[in-house]
């Protein structure tokens, strides 16, 4: 079983906190960095699967009608 720390647990009916701007201010509980939130993801499985899914469902649709008994 996992040990989760309860000040770390998530809150639905919370609002986020926003993007931290003066972290010397809120140094004791800051918000998310404006890096961490505005991070372009452009690296990473995303895109290869935008391309491999689709192949592999046009192979197996070929499988499945042309080659199968």
């Amino acid at each position: 079983m996992e040990n989760i720390d309860p000040k770390h647990a998530e809150n639905p009916e919370e609002t986020p906190k926003p993007v931290e701007t003066d972290y010397p201010k809120h140094e004791q509980d800051p918000g998310p960095s404006p890096q961490a939130v505005n991070e372009e993801n452009d690296k990473g499985a995303g895109p290869v699967m935008k391309w491999i899914i689709p192949i592999l469902v046009v192979l197996l649709l070929i499988y499945w009608f042309l080659i199968r008994k």
